[in-house]
């Protein structure tokens, strides 16, 4: 019967390190995801900023300048800004996490139609 003791021991133990490292891979896969949806919400802040520099008449040095201040407000690293035809196009990054976002200023009026899929009734 004390054998029997041990042996419940010994898989006792590996269930509750298995449970652990599960655990700890989760918490590690929950990081990497909020730390991609920071670097999101920073590209996409850093290309609205572009854009709207450019639209205002600011230069593309003005509209680079304007985005990596709104990257850095983020805790992101501007990494690339392409302003040209009154578009930005960013890339920035949080540690190891990547984003790339885009911006257009348009002189037409943003219109929703009423038979869009999105629309409500």
């Amino acid at each position: 019967m004390s054998t029997e003791r041990g042996n419940v021991s010994v898989l006792m133990t590996a269930v509750i390190v298995v449970t652990v490292l599960v655990c700890v891979a989760v918490a590690r896969l929950g990081e990497a995801a909020a730390t991609k949806a920071r670097a999101n919400t920073a590209a996409d802040a850093a290309a609205l900023a572009a854009a709207d520099t450019l639209a205002t008449g600011g230069s593309p040095y003005a509209a680079f300048v304007a985005a990596q201040t709104s990257a850095a407000d983020d805790g992101a690293r501007l990494l690339s800004c392409r302003c040209a035809n009154n578009a930005a196009l960013v890339t920035v990054a949080i540690g190891d996490a990547r984003a790339i976002a885009r911006a257009v200023v348009s002189d037409e009026p943003f219109t929703v139609s009423r038979n869009a899929p999105f629309a409500h009734p």
